[in-house]
């Protein structure tokens, strides 16, 4: 599969499973809905993004490091509104991880 459909695809399941993990967390009961969409629409961005770069970049350690600074942002920013940082930001850096290690080892050109 191309890097950017892969990218797309581990990024928008990825993505879900992040916001649905939120059910487990009897505070965020009344946000489920925006939460599940929100880390789902993260999670699509950033595999797009890292899709797109996995075609330029060769090296499996810079597209890991790229990967992991492109999703550490994007979640950064995610956190912003809520000021939620740590349980956005550390699950958002593991999604940037394995989308990257996923596209440098089975994502076509």
């Amino acid at each position: 599969m191309k890097k950017v459909t892969l990218g797309l695809l581990c990024g928008t399941l990825l993505g879900f499973l992040d916001g649905f993990s939120a059910i487990l967390n009897p505070e965020a009961q009344e946000m489920l809905t925006l939460i599940i969409v929100s880390a789902t629409i993260k999670g699509a961005i950033t595999g797009l993004v890292i899709g797109f770069l996995a075609k330029k970049i060769q090296s499996m350690i810079t597209l890991i490091l790229t990967g992991t600074l492109i999703s550490t942002l994007l979640s950064v920013l995610a956190a912003i509104p809520s000021g939620t940082y740590v349980e956005i930001v550390v699950p958002g850096l593991i999604i940037g991880i394995l989308i990257s290690v996923i596209l440098g080892k089975f994502g076509k050109p």
